[in-house]
C-alpha cells in the first residue's frame, strides 16, 4: 500500500489500526510489548527470550485472530511506531475513544 497524504502518519495510524479491528489483536499485541518492557526494567538477562515471547504474542493475533500479515513486514518504521503508540492508548485506556474517533 502506498501512501500519498502531506501527513503520512496520520494515513498510517488508520492504516495500521484496521490491521487490529478485533480488540483480542489489540491485546495480545500489548501482552507481548509488556512482557518486553518489565524484562527490560526487571530481569533483563530474560530479553533473548523477547522475539520468542513477545513476537510469537503478536504474530499469534495476525496469523489467527486477524488472519492478516504483520504490517512490519511492509513498513517497519511506521509500524514500529504506530505499535508504541496503540500501546500508549492502550496503557491509558484510550484505545476505544481512538477506535470511535476514527470511525473504525
Amino acid at each position: 500500500m502506498k501512501f500519498k497524504s502531506s501527513r503520512i502518519e496520520d494515513e498510517f495510524w488508520v492504516f495500521y489500526l484496521k490491521q487490529y479491528s478485533k480488540p483480542a489483536a489489540r491485546l495480545w499485541h500489548f501482552a507481548g510489548t509488556l512482557y518486553y518492557l518489565c524484562t527490560l526494567l526487571f530481569k533483563w538477562w530474560l530479553l533473548v527470550f523477547v522475539p520468542v515471547c513477545g513476537y510469537s504474542c503478536a504474530w499469534y493475533s495476525h496469523f489467527f485472530v486477524e488472519g492478516n500479515v504483520p504490517v512490519t513486514f511492509g513498513h517497519p518504521f511506521w509500524s514500529f511506531l504506530c505499535y508504541f503508540k496503540m500501546f500508549g492508548f492502550m496503557l491509558t485506556g484510550k484505545m476505544d475513544r481512538e477506535i470511535k474517533r476514527l470511525g473504525l
